[in-house]
């Protein structure tokens, strides 16, 4: 995209405490890192700015290359032998549910990485809120074509896609094959398409179940139990994997009063806090939070229908000359061959041996999936992902990572003075460096946990509001031991994709 680029004195971003918007900040009162030349000068001219990035992008953040700058493309070649050098603990399936999440809130189709990006004039399409709006839309009553019309609106049950010839489901797709759902994103790729298709049958499921239990609006109180388990996986699970332990456990803690009464606090509420509603924080949307583009993979193994061996590994994407369209992308129907079996991707009884696969360590390289991209020279790295990320943090007018971490009382991490020391890099770093990648560092994980936990208190339709007591044992349409029989005594991501009733092992293929 490219809509010109502004001067600095056109930026207005808000620096208070008291600005209330869409987005703001949490550290309005830290200056904006910006590169400096060879000089010591900052980088003011656009194409240069944007030549920095890239450089500092392809000459660090490239995982594998040879002295002639060529990839050597190690975690390509095999990369159920590299989990032991390269894989975290966390099962690849959390890369693209974070994806998921990152669509449910936050939205800006007006943001620009050509100009700067004022959040005082961006706006969050999406509410700043776990609450699934990127699958529910607006409702069966406004948005009645993502719903089968032969049930009325009280009853509403999504419409699935099927795949040719078999009994497996896909989204609902349009005669061009693009997806017809809440928000059109999802289907950008094969895996986080085929989470959506996930969400889609669970809430079917519970609607069954809402119906059969004599519910007197089985639609809302479907959506009610998907919305209420959905915000307990993201906290309970896909949180608590993402950040430091200690952090996860401070950043919201129950408490029973004297008086019997249950109450969720926030332990660091000094960090992301707002006067009347939640707002989207830059640090987070465009830096913390971005920490998921280096647990993505070059492949993955998809299905036992596919077959196994290392010839069936499946690329996210094949820009080769020659390449038989045989990759991960989206916006196209999904075959049997890409159909996602669970068990691959996520922790579930079925999974044993080499799986679930796992996710790439939260580190400062990109896979060379993403870093070797087909839009330059053949053999050298063009790592735009990456270099795009930087950019977006001067756009934003972000601080430096040395910065925020002297903000909230931490020894920062030392960086060379060749590395870019934006937010975004920082945060990466920090994990490589101190959590050996394994999840986030400390600024990153106090970002990250502050803003999660605090979406969920400021939500008022969440269950800590509505329903504090509430948890999915105690839920009359979920069942325990059965819904979360892959982690007995808690609640996990797999425990959705079991109520959805999708493949989660081999013998769920034709």
């Amino acid at each position: 995209m490219s809509h010109g680029s502004a001067s600095s004195s056109d930026l207005t971003a808000p620096r208070s405490r008291f600005y209330q918007g869409p987005y703001g900040r949490l550290f309005d009162d830290l200056d904006p890192w910006r590169p400096t030349d060879a000089s010591g000068s900052p980088i003011t001219d656009s194409q240069a700015l944007e030549q920095w990035c890239l450089n500092a992008a392809n000459t660090l953040m490239v995982e594998s290359v040879e002295a002639d700058g060529t990839p050597t493309l190690p975690r390509d070649v095999d990369e159920d032998a590299m989990d032991a050098q390269f894989g975290s603990a966390i099962p690849a399936g959390y890369t693209y549910f974070g994806q998921f999440v990152d669509h449910d809130i936050t939205f800006d189709p007006t943001s620009s990485l050509q100009r700067q990006n004022d959040p005082n004039k961006l706006l969050n399409f999406r509410t700043p809120r776990l609450d699934l709006d990127n699958l529910y839309g607006r409702g069966p009553d406004d948005q009645p074509y993502l719903f089968d019309t032969d049930l009325p609106s009280t009853q509403a049950k999504f419409l699935l896609g099927t795949i040719d010839g078999t009994t497996l489901h896909d989204l609902p797709r349009n005669p061009k094959g693009r997806a017809v759902i809440g928000d059109p994103r999802n289907d950008e790729n094969s895996i986080v398409s085929q989470l959506h298709l996930a969400f889609l049958s669970a809430h079917n499921t519970l609607t069954n179940r809402a119906v059969a239990g004599g519910s007197s609006h089985p639609y809302a109180a479907a959506r009610t139990t998907l919305r209420w388990l959905y915000q307990w996986v993201v906290w309970h699970d896909f949180v608590h994997r993402i950040v430091d332990p200690a952090i996860h456990g401070i950043a919201l803690e129950k408490e029973t009063k004297l008086d019997g009464r249950i109450v969720w606090t926030r332990g660091i509420s000094d960090v992301y806090d707002w006067h009347s509603q939640p707002y989207m924080p830059v640090e987070f949307s465009g830096a913390a939070y971005r920490f998921g583009h280096s647990m993505v993979r070059s492949k993955y193994k998809t299905n036992l229908h596919r077959g196994f061996t290392d010839d069936h590994f499946v690329p996210i994407f094949d820009n080769s000359p020659g390449a038989s369209g045989d990759d991960l992308r989206g916006f196209r129907p999904v075959g049997i061959d890409n159909t996602i079996e669970w068990d691959w991707f996520l922790p579930m009884q079925s999974s044993i041996g080499e799986f679930p696969q796992l996710a790439h360590r939260i580190d400062t390289k990109l896979t060379n999936a993403l870093a070797f991209l087909h839009e330059g020279p053949t053999g050298t790295p063009n790592n735009v992902l990456a270099s795009r990320n930087i950019l977006r943090g001067v756009r934003l007018e972000l601080p430096s990572g040395h910065d925020v971490a002297v903000k909230l009382g931490l020894t920062p991490v030392a960086l060379t003075n060749d590395e870019p020391a934006s937010l975004w890099y920082y945060i990466l770093k920090e994990a490589e460096t101190l959590a050996g990648g394994r999840h986030l560092g400390p600024v990153g994980s106090i970002i990250v946990a502050s803003v999660f936990s605090g979406l969920l208190i400021g939500d008022p339709q969440s269950w800590i509001n509505l329903n504090p007591g509430w948890t999915p044992e105690s839920d009359p349409l979920l069942i325990p031991g059965t819904d979360n029989e892959d982690s007995p005594g808690t609640w996990e991501l797999a425990s959705i994709i079991r109520i959805a009733g999708v493949p989660t092992q081999g013998s769920d293929f034709p």
